[in-house]
C-alpha cells in the first residue's frame, strides 16, 4: 500500500504538469489560429465535440484539460485518499486529505473561472500548490519508509 500511495501522489503531481502543458499548447495553437483569421467562440468547442471536426489541432488541449481536470485528477486524488488509510505511515492521511481538498478547490475554481476570468489566476496558483503538496506527500513517504528500517537494515540499504 505504501508503494501505491507514493505512485498515486506522484501521479497527481504529473497530472498537474500535464494539465499545464496541454493548456499552454492549446493557447499557443489558438493564438496561431486567430492570427490566421480564425474566430474563437463557444461554438468552436461545441462544434469540435459534436461533429468531431477540430478547427485547429491544439483545441484538443482544451478538451484534454477539461476531461483530465474533471475526472482523472479527482479520481487519482480520491484513490490516494483511500489508500492513505492503509499505508500505516504517520501523516499519510493528513497529506492525502490536503491533496484531495486542493484538487476539489482547483476544480471549483476552474469552473468559477468561466464566470469570473480573474479566478484563472487563482486556478494557476492552486495548481502550483497542488503540485508541490503532491510531490511532498510522495517524497515524505519515501523518507518514512527509510525511517522504518532498523539500524542494521539501514546499513544494508545504504550499501545497496
Amino acid at each position: 500500500m505504501r508503494t501505491a500511495y507514493k505512485v498515486l501522489a506522484y501521479l497527481v503531481a504529473a497530472e498537474v504538469a500535464i494539465q499545464a502543458m496541454v493548456m499552454v499548447w492549446a493557447i499557443a495553437g489558438l493564438s496561431k489560429w486567430v492570427d490566421g483569421g480564425g474566430v474563437f467562440d463557444k461554438s468552436v468547442i461545441e462544434g469540435s465535440i459534436d461533429a468531431g471536426a477540430m478547427p485547429f489541432p491544439e483545441v484538443l488541449g482544451i478538451l484534454v484539460h477539461g476531461i483530465n481536470g474533471t475526472f482523472v485528477v479527482p479520481g487519482i486524488a480520491l484513490l490516494l485518499l483511500i489508500v492513505s488509510f492503509f499505508t500505516k505511515v504517520r501523516g499519510a492521511i493528513k497529506w492525502a486529505v490536503i491533496v484531495f481538498v486542493l484538487v476539489v478547490a482547483q476544480g471549483q475554481i476552474g469552473f468559477i473561472g468561466h464566470e469570473f476570468p480573474l479566478a484563472g489566476a487563482l486556478h494557476g496558483l492552486v495548481a502550483l500548490a497542488l503540485f508541490g503538496v503532491a510531490l511532498y506527500a510522495g517524497r515524505r513517504l519515501q523518507t518514512a519508509l527509510r525511517s522504518d528500517l532498523s539500524p542494521s537494515e539501514e546499513r544494508v540499504a545504504a550499501a545497496a
